[in-house]
């Protein structure tokens, strides 16, 4: 328990002192900035597919593109994001901003995805390279992370659908930043837009996070850092994450509910090498770069590391000597190919049961399958966090999802997402905080890693399962022995806006097709379409782990009897870790003593590094214009995968049957019966 990794109060540097910290900034706007008015012409995004509605589900994605996120030094942060922005869904899009078209109009659900803050800092830099402001005007459901981004940089962000379906392609708006009043001075109507939140306007009135942080950073170093968990009455009427959030405020007097702002110690702050940089810069300008140490910082290096692109080595190389000059080492700080953070980090011993986790990657969700919230935040929030120990979070509404029923054949945690997202539609979980109940204590922490993970593409706030004999069995099986916190469960009493069943008895494997995971099908359906396709990918944070590849290899091990010796077409695996990649080169019982790696091999199976570079479009397996690739990724947005690529996203098990078969298909299709006895892993 003592090396337990857990929350640890403020270190100050060598020769440092509280005094050197200075009082901080009072962190107000000066008056003359707060009360003016932003005016310029509507840049609007239409809907190529529906004439005259404006285009929603707007990713970070589209806004920059993997490529474009990249910083070559510190001093030099966003150039590229700039370049970038909107680089492929609307190329001229900086020059139209210079001409004064800086109110960008979008549909609903703008923003979705990534945690890249280079989106909302690109734009905004966009905009001031020609001595303007740009304002963001979308309807309902703006990404949580994007928004929470704009507020810490200072771009104004604007919900209100009203609005949007008014504009028209050059309307000249005006917006007054002390009131948050939007007019349409072209229409002559004037709207009030969805208010904040009294914690998020004053985020706002202070010009952002930079500010914020300076004003509270002495005070932060200076309080210990306190988890007091709930009572039994007060937990009866809160969800499993609403409890796991009282017990971090930071302000213990602080009501806890939908809606409310709150500051929250974070047990673990951890971010990519493409995300760290940034948040190194707000480290250092909320602290002098020299006067603590980050506070439960983690840093991996998954995403820029294997793409031999000199760019990309001067990005890893900034977390590489913050690292250093920190005195960060393993498995805090982890080198190319120890892993993704996902698996990482858990298997490391940093993620426990019952923590409060903001990483800055979207898929930080994924804590969520071992019983800790786990949201994606974006690199300000992160660098806020490092200097501080707490970050803001706004808490969101919250919805129950029980899954009953009985796990049928080849479904895995992949296919119980793929429906759920197809069940949700357009709308998705609406930006909710959902609560996973496995009332048949089916689904191996595998399957939640991915369920909990896809909460992402899933728009939730995070996605989280009670911790319980399967998460208490996964944490023995590794030797972390007694766990830091109290094990919680939901309280009898506590509110969900939505609460729905899914029966696993009605789940079959599914094939996600282009360009949603919500657009998915049974894969027997799609079977019958006999789509090709050029490349079979396995692995990534979603399903990397080790089941998720003897899964992949049981089902290649038993079609080589049935005829089907080699994949038809490119077959590569991407393990979740290091550890994971070693791990499977060692003999399996369940394979009769051959490893999984020599399974995937006799296939023609490549093993590659841990990485995330192909599911983001990058590196040496990025797809190409024009090809087609089935995989096990979390997303298969336009473009996510390479310019002019197509993913579709299944579970290994079907992965590894299409790849022998040379088309879509679940491992039905190879003459493999269902065994519980040989493929439940």
């Amino acid at each position: 328990m003592d090396s337990m990794h857990g929350i640890q109060p403020a270190r100050l540097k060598a020769g440092v002192e509280i005094d050197d910290l200075g009082s901080g900034a009072d962190g107000a706007l000066p008056r003359e900035k707060s009360k003016r008015v932003i005016r310029g012409r509507a840049l609007v995004f239409w809907d190529p597919e529906r004439p005259g509605k404006k285009l929603d589900a707007i990713d970070t994605d589209k806004i920059t593109p993997a490529a474009d996120c990249v910083s070559e030094s510190l001093d030099s942060l966003d150039e590229k994001w700039k370049e970038g922005a909107f680089r492929f869904l609307m190329p001229d899009f900086r020059k139209r901003v210079h001409a004064g078209e800086n109110f960008l109009i979008a549909g609903d659900r703008f923003a979705i995805g990534s945690s890249r803050e280079m989106s909302p800092a690109g734009l905004k830099a966009v905009a001031e390279e020609c001595g303007s402001e740009m304002v963001i005007v979308c309807g309902d459901n703006m990404g949580d992370i994007f928004r929470r981004n704009s507020l810490n940089l200072g771009l104004q962000v604007v919900q209100c659908k009203e609005a949007v379906q008014d504009a028209q392609d050059g309307d000249v708006f005006s917006f007054d930043v002390a009131t948050r009043q939007l007019t349409n001075e072209t229409r002559d109507k004037t709207y009030e837009p969805t208010p904040l939140t009294a914690k998020e306007e004053e985020i706002r009135q202070s010009g952002g996070v930079f500010a914020i942080g300076r004003r509270e950073f002495k005070r932060s170093v200076t309080t210990p850092p306190a988890i007091e968990w709930p009572d039994a009455t007060s937990a009866r009427r809160l969800t499993t994450t609403q409890q796991i959030v009282w017990s971090h405020r930071v302000d213990k007097s602080e009501r806890v509910r939908p809606g409310a702002t709150l500051r929250v110690y974070a047990d673990l702050l951890p971010s990519s090498d493409g995300t760290a940089p940034f948040a190194i810069h707000t480290f250092n300008q909320i602290t002098g770069g020299n006067t603590i140490e980050p506070r439960q910082a983690a840093i991996a290096n998954d995403h820029f590391v294997f793409t031999g692109k000199e760019s990309d080595d001067k990005q890893t190389s900034i977390g590489r000597a913050f690292a250093a000059l920190h005195g960060m080492r393993k498995p805090y700080y982890a080198t190319p190919g120890d892993g993704i953070f996902h698996f990482y980090f858990p298997e490391q011993g940093l993620v426990f049961p019952g923590q409060l986790i903001p990483g800055a990657d979207s898929h930080s969700r994924a804590y969520g399958a071992y019983g800790a919230v786990g949201i994606g935040v974006g690199s300000t929030t992160l660098g806020f966090g490092w200097a501080t120990g707490y970050v803001f979070m706004t808490l969101a509404p919250a919805r129950r999802v029980v899954f009953s029923g009985k796990l049928q054949s080849w479904v895995t945690g992949k296919d119980i997402v793929l429906k759920l997202l197809e069940r949700w539609g357009e709308k998705q979980s609406q930006g909710m905080s959902v609560e996973f109940v496995d009332a048949g204590r089916q689904l191996p922490i595998a399957y939640r890693n991915t369920i909990a993970n896809m909460m992402a593409e899933g728009e939730a706030q995070n996605g989280i399962f009670a911790p319980d004999e399967i998460t208490q069995a996964w944490y023995r099986e590794r030797g972390f022995g007694s766990l830091p916190y109290p094990q919680i469960s939901p309280g009898e009493d506590a509110e969900y806006v939505l609460d729905e069943e899914l029966s696993l008895s009605d789940v079959v494997p599914m094939i996600a097709k282009p360009f949603s995971p919500g657009n998915a099908f049974p894969a027997a359906e799609v079977a019958r379409e006999r789509i090709r396709f050029d490349k079979a990918y396995i692995g990534s944070c979603t399903n990397g782990s080790y089941s998720d590849l003897l899964h992949a290899a049981l089902v290649l091990d038993v079609a080589r009897a049935h005829g089907h010796a080699r994949a038809v077409t490119d077959f590569v695996i991407f393990p979740g870790s290091g550890g994971v990649k070693r791990r499977i080169e060692e003999p399996e019982s369940r394979l009769g003593g051959k490893s999984i790696a020599e399974v995937l091999r006799t296939v023609g199976g490549q093993i590659r590094d841990s990485w995330c570079g192909p599911c983001f479009g990058q590196g040496p397996d990025a797809l190409q214009p024009g090809q087609r690739a089935i995989t096990t990724f979390n997303r298969n947005w336009q473009n996510r995968m390479g310019y002019g690529g197509e993913g579709y996203l299944a579970s290994p098990a079907v992965v590894a049957a299409s790849a022998l078969l040379g088309y879509m298909a679940p491992p039905s299709e190879l003459g493999i019966e269902w065994q519980p006895e040989l493929f439940e892993v």
